[in-house]
């Protein structure tokens, strides 16, 4: 039986607060925020879950990994390889996320991490020369990976841990168990020992799981070529006169300001390019929210 709830700005603006105590730290995006809907919901129903975290790890779900895949080839020398797989890459995608990836992961460490810190400028300069040398592991490691091996790698260790704890966090704050079986250690051993051309072949990611699911699932799922996560419409949210006036409390307030995180003014201007749509800014919208209400919950 098919259960449905769908998030808009009045319950994002009602669950602000829980959500913020749930997690007990910033989260980078409102992904987490739909995800604690459903457990909210899933708990009227059930007391364990089944989720599919760990597929996009293991099996290179990410689009980005075609970066990786590409970086691979041509590491090895495969030119031909690389160059039919690009096209059928851009063919069956009609997509360049691949190939920004692709360019972005060849860039120096040091220019990998000031590409991403600074992508909308609205760091605190001073903030950003005071660590930015402490801790490049996900410039260096996470997006640095020789090998497409090494990039899965390290996706678990850096990125799964945190989808796992956002996950835990959500599940247990409504009392269920969330259970994540690609995550079975016999299986991850085993994906994780094969050749790349079984991960991402002729323009598509989980090769062996797509080819393993022949005949099993409907092919328009088998086959299908964009990648949604737990995407929510936060960049009209923000829009709205009610998240307006929300918003502008908190980025023109003295306690936002004396954090020393982020560019005050920056921050205000990119509101305003958001406001006008000049540009869509709610993922970073959303961190200064979050951020803000995190100092005001537990450490003011």
């Amino acid at each position: 039986h098919m259960h449905f709830c769908q998030p808009n700005q009045h319950t994002l603006m009602e669950d602000i607060d829980s959500i913020v105590r749930a997690h007990a730290e910033p989260v980078a995006g409102t992904g987490p925020y739909a995800q604690y809907k459903v457990m909210k919901l899933a708990k009227d129903h059930v007391t364990v879950t089944l989720d599919g975290q760990g597929a996009d790890e293991m099996l290179a779900g990410y689009h980005y990994f075609f970066g990786f895949h590409f970086k691979n080839l041509l590491r090895k020398g495969r030119t031909g390889k690389l160059a039919s797989e690009m096209t059928h890459y851009y063919y069956k995608h009609t997509a360049f996320l691949g190939v920004l990836s692709f360019i972005l992961f060849m860039l120096p460490t040091a220019l990998r991490s000031r590409a991403r810190a600074m992508q909308n400028g609205y760091v605190d300069p001073e903030f950003y020369r005071a660590f930015a040398g402490e801790n490049t592991t996900i410039a260096g490691e996470l997006y640095g990976s020789l090998s497409m091996q090494d990039a899965l790698i390290n996706h678990f260790e850096y990125k799964l841990e945190h989808l796992l704890k956002w996950e835990d966090r959500n599940s247990m704050w409504f009392s269920l168990e969330a259970r994540v079986p690609f995550l079975d250690h016999n299986l991850v051993e085993r994906t994780l020992s094969l050749g790349d051309d079984m991960i991402i072949n002729e323009g598509m990611t989980k090769y062996i799981l797509r080819e393993a699911m022949k005949g099993r699932l409907p092919e328009k799922i088998r086959t299908r070529k964009d990648k949604i996560g737990f995407g929510t419409p936060h960049d009209e949210w923000f829009r709205t006169p009610m998240f307006q006036k929300y918003i502008n409390g908190i980025i023109h307030s003295d306690s936002f300001a004396s954090r020393g995180l982020v560019d005050v003014k920056k921050v205000q201007e990119l509101y305003k390019k958001h406001l006008a749509r000049n540009g869509n800014f709610g993922k970073e919208i959303w961190k200064w929210i979050h951020m803000e209400r995190w100092f005001n919950t537990f450490i003011d």
